[in-house]
């Protein structure tokens, strides 16, 4: 039997090219080899959403987007975290046994506290959801980059203790990082990131990638002045396209004064069109039918309602409260 994967992402948001390479498409080659469960995480994103619509249009989005890349609903599970009400009841089980210092040790509440911001218990207690919503499906993988293996941390953390106070009925999950994961830079440089207003929408018209693409920084030398591709923002995101063959012969001409910026980004915006056409054919076939998206998470929320259910059974078992 394959091992189990389960992984969650937060409807927060359009992707854009960064997540796509950074993680997204990571998942599409991890179907072949787990018995994968990908959860849309859609109560931790009421940390940030409080908009009924938002919500409903992100939910159905993030569903478009990841079947778009190529997730196949006949080997993957994809489902919402809202569906399965054992993950909020679970976390409450897990808030009695943890402390309140034990959590301000995670990264996002530090983060927060070091802004000044005003943090809601939401925030605070994250890693709590977080660690119910893994251990819930007895995973044995869950795949994260190196600066999220704090939440896998968490739930062995939880896992042993709930283990070692009543029975031993949770599995201790490792973390899966993907050590391939591309940073991937964004127009001005720095990481592709929404925060820093740098990026290449995945699904977004041709138009709009082209003026993403277009705004990509560089320096102020001409066509036939010999350039630097280790230090070209263009150049650093062709890497994520170009086989060896083509980057070598493009670095030649970047040397050799053979190229300009201006043709760079055009070679650029049709190798992303070319990625990307696909996929967003694909998502638009989902979303002129969403009754099959919906049918999709139903189907998928009854695989992980019945796996949540039968666990739950037996928490409430051990804790004492089923008499």
């Amino acid at each position: 039997m394959k091992k189990r994967l389960l992984s969650g992402v937060k409807p927060t948001g359009s992707p854009h090219i960064g997540n796509y390479f950074g993680a997204m498409r990571q998942f599409v080659t991890l179907q072949e080899e787990y018995d994968a469960f990908i959860m849309i995480a859609d109560y931790h994103a009421l940390n940030l959403i409080k908009n009924k619509k938002e919500m409903q249009e992100n939910i159905f989005n993030i569903a478009l987007d990841y079947l778009a890349i190529g997730l196949d609903p006949k080997k993957v599970t994809i489902f919402q975290q809202s569906d399965i009400s054992e993950h909020t009841e679970l976390t409450w089980i897990f808030d009695t046994i943890i402390t309140i210092p034990y959590l301000m040790r995670a990264h996002a509440y530090k983060d927060a506290e070091a802004k000044n911001k005003e943090i809601n218990v939401g925030t605070f207690n994250y890693p709590v959801l977080m660690a119910a919503d893994i251990l819930l499906y007895d995973p044995e993988i869950v795949p994260v980059g190196q600066d999220q293996k704090q939440h896998v941390e968490y739930a062995r953390d939880i896992a042993l203790k709930f283990n070692n106070i009543f029975e031993e009925i949770f599995k201790t999950p490792e973390s899966l990082i993907m050590k391939d994961v591309a940073v991937v830079p964004g127009t001005d440089g720095q990481k592709m990131s929404k925060s820093y207003k740098n990026t290449i929408p995945l699904f977004g018209t041709d138009e709009e990638i082209k003026k993403s693409v277009m705004r990509i920084v560089t320096d102020s030398k001409e066509a036939k002045d010999p350039k630097d591709p280790n230090t070209c923002n263009i150049f650093a995101l062709h890497k994520l396209f170009l086989n060896p063959k083509e980057l070598s012969s493009l670095e030649d001409r970047y040397k050799n004064g053979d190229i300009s910026y201006k043709e760079s980004k055009e070679m650029l915006y049709q190798e992303i069109l070319d990625l990307v056409r696909p996929m967003r054919d694909r998502r638009e076939m989902y979303k002129n039918n969403p009754d099959m998206v919906r049918e999709i998470l139903k189907n998928g929320a009854e695989v992980a309602k019945e796996i949540a259910k039968k666990k739950m059974e037996k928490v409430r078992e051990v804790i004492g409260v089923k008499i």
